[in-house]
């Protein structure tokens, strides 16, 4: 760790009155190796990721409801959880919060011990969203000319916000993993001559290649890895008001086959690159794209989003590849549905319980913050709701429902723990396992979406608990192995 990254992360540390060095991983369980630790939070807000009664494991037999977990069943390795730094996100955390505030929301957000909740992936934006404060993209020229050698390639837009934002937080976790998506080509290079609308002209696919690995290198000069790219957000989506790009499967074959595979293949240091990046309700386009013999060895992965269909989606893509990793990359949450019992636990089933099962290995909800009014955003979506929400006059900070969804899980399942099996349950009761690699723990998340208590147990190696989950509300259960 560079000095700047220590200062930064003691700094951080002390602001919370911790010791780094000393505190232990939040959801560490008890030496009992019959205890289990629990976590609850309810859709009426009275607990939330709050600590409860322990419980045990006793030789009893199960209930009629039951969820048998076994961790000799293994299955994908864990990145972790997340969500997107966008430049709103960055600008707010910058510009409108105090020195010790954005130290705590930072540590609070990235760090582990204390109240840190482990968030270990983040997604960037390569050039502008819609949650940005202006449309750019990293080479804008005047209307009519052209830069194909990229000459004029910056990423100074990201220099006062986004960057410094980054550069904390891996201070804070060192092992980050960044995903970056581009929104939209420089407007030279689409058919419509603009960021909004448009696909990417024939004569520009080897040069939009370049401008990906330009940025991949301009932040990697900043000291920013970037661990994946994607080719294109939504690019079946041309949205009128905020940049996007057209990008059919043929297409988006042809540019990963022949210009950026190859360009991302010869870097010393690896970046994968992202297939799809688009919602479940569409798996036979990532199929097209990995159906290409020569598209296929350049992709690592397949990323989805939440906005349309099933999480097994995913699942579909992954029992023709099995070779190619799943990714969430982007789920948002929003006041078209201000329910909070109802949000809380359609999160938790299908972001954190069911994508999980559907093989993603990774998991970002969208924007990291917003303020009070849903923003700032330039078009788009005029609702969207932050993992937590900053006062812009204050810098105060609400942690809304998405919080506690990812919190359920990233304070408590670790970068490297592999998924586990948890079978059977009860209607209403959905559930996902894990297997942490450092010290063996077992993480359960269980959610009960229904408007009544349910009742249930666990087993484990012949062992059993039995506990009432009550409605609409989301528990996490740790033990030792």
């Amino acid at each position: 760790m560079g000095r700047t990254r220590w200062r930064i992360a003691s700094l951080a540390c002390a602001s919370l009155l911790v010791a780094c060095g000393s505190v232990e991983h939040f959801g560490t369980p008890a030496a009992d190796d019959r205890a289990v630790d629990v976590w609850l939070t309810t859709g009426d807000r009275t607990r939330l990721l709050a600590p409860e009664a322990r419980l045990d494991f006793a030789d009893r037999p199960p209930l009629a409801a039951n969820i048998d977990v076994d961790d000799a069943r293994r299955y994908q390795k864990m990145a972790g959880f997340g969500a997107a730094i966008t430049d709103a996100s960055a600008w707010l955390i910058r510009n409108r919060m105090g020195e010790a505030q954005r130290t705590a929301l930072l540590l609070e957000l990235f760090g582990r011990g204390g109240r840190g909740i482990g968030l270990a992936v983040i997604r960037l934006t390569i050039g502008a969203s819609d949650f940005s404060l202006t449309h750019y993209s990293l080479d804008d020229l005047p209307p009519g000319q052209t830069d194909p050698t990229l000459a004029r390639f910056s990423i100074d837009a990201q220099r006062a916000d986004v960057l410094p934002i980054v550069k904390r937080v891996l201070a804070i976790n060192p092992n980050l993993q960044i995903v970056a998506s581009p929104w939209s080509a420089p407007a030279w290079m689409k058919t419509t001559g603009s960021l909004i609308k448009g696909s990417l002209k024939p004569e520009h696919h080897a040069t939009y290649a370049h401008y990906l690995s330009h940025y991949v290198d301009a932040l990697a000069a900043e000291g920013v890895p970037i661990h994946a790219i994607t080719l294109q957000n939504e690019p079946h989506h041309e949205p009128d008001d905020y940049p996007g790009m057209r990008l059919d499967p043929a297409t988006r074959a042809e540019l990963i086959g022949a210009h950026l595979g190859p360009l991302l293949a010869r870097r010393a240091a690896r970046v994968d690159l992202i297939e799809w990046d688009h919602n479940w309700d569409k798996p036979q386009s990532p199929l097209a794209v990995l159906s290409d013999p020569i598209a296929r060895p350049y992709v690592a992965a397949v990323g989805w989003h939440c906005y349309g269909g099933q999480p097994s989606a995913q699942s579909r893509v992954h029992d023709v590849f099995p070779d190619k990793q799943v990714w969430l990359t982007e789920c948002s949450g929003g006041e078209w549905d201000p329910r909070w019992p109802q949000s809380l636990t359609w999160t938790v089933r299908q972001v954190v319980i069911g994508a999980t099962r559907a093989w993603a290995q990774g998991v970002l909800l969208w924007n990291l913050a917003l303020d009070e009014r849903h923003g700032p955003h330039l078009g788009g979506c005029k609702d969207c709701r932050g993992v937590v929400t900053i006062d812009s006059a204050t810098g105060a900070i609400t942690r809304n429902l998405e919080y506690y969804a990812l919190a359920h899980a990233s304070r408590f399942v670790r970068p490297g723990a592999e998924r586990i099996d948890s079978s059977a349950g009860a209607e209403d009761l959905d559930h996902v396992a894990f297997r942490n690699a450092d010290d063996a723990s077992i993480v359960l998340v269980v959610c009960n979406s229904a408007a009544a208590p349910k009742e249930f147990s666990v087993r484990y190696r012949g062992h059993v608990f039995s506990t009432k989950l009550p409605r609409e509300s989301v528990a996490t259960f740790v033990w030792k192995s």
